[in-house]
């Protein structure tokens, strides 16, 4: 169904300003073009939000999460109701939450990160990295994309599963079997 051919009630639900939660309410009433138009509209409107009161590094990948989280609140949603606040809360919450984890995180001096013994194991981590990352291009995309996700970016099965489409008993699948290539290519190759 276009959005365009909505019922009346959904285009009149919200006033003609909050386009976004037009958007909204097309989607919980199963529109998945207007959702996909939604998450693809609000992204940079995070974006800044978060670059103003975050590095930029930060900002993007809050941004995500961010999008994460509509997606898993998206039916406390009430149609007719203004969207941007509802996101905004939603925004505040993820950013004040960064910054309780980024309090959190103990402080390093300068001379600490660069000292000598730091130095000599980086050469190892960086021929690591760099052997992981082919290894990585012999799998499956799809077995690729829920291993970075899952286990070098620490996402959850479920946040895994929503950015890839994937079912959440298809990531688990996934990583299982592409860990096991993985260990497979890195024993042949040690050899």
């Amino acid at each position: 169904m276009a959005l365009d051919s909505m019922p009346d009630q959904l285009t009149e639900a919200a006033s003609p300003l909050d386009e976004w939660g037009r958007l909204m309410a097309a989607a919980l009433d199963g529109h998945k073009g207007a959702y996909n138009r939604l998450l693809g509209e609000i992204q940079p409107w995070l974006e800044r939000y978060f670059m103003r009161r975050l590095p930029m590094s930060i900002a993007e990948d809050l941004a995500q999460d961010c999008l994460i989280a509509v997606h898993q609140k998206r039916h406390t949603y009430e149609p007719g109701r203004p969207f941007r606040p509802w996101l905004a809360t939603i925004a505040r919450y993820k950013w004040i939450d960064r910054l309780r984890a980024m309090g959190r995180r103990p402080t390093v001096s300068i001379e600490d990160e660069f000292a000598e013994p730091h130095v000599e194991g980086h050469e190892r981590s960086v021929t690591s990295a760099i052997v992981l990352e082919e290894l990585l291009t012999r799998l499956r995309p799809a077995q690729t994309a829920v291993i970075r996700l899952v286990k070098l970016q620490g996402f959850s099965i479920e946040e895994a599963a929503a950015m890839t489409g994937q079912s959440e008993s298809l990531v688990k699948v996934n990583i299982h079997r592409g860990l096991a290539k993985l260990s497979g290519l890195a024993a042949a190759s040690a050899e």
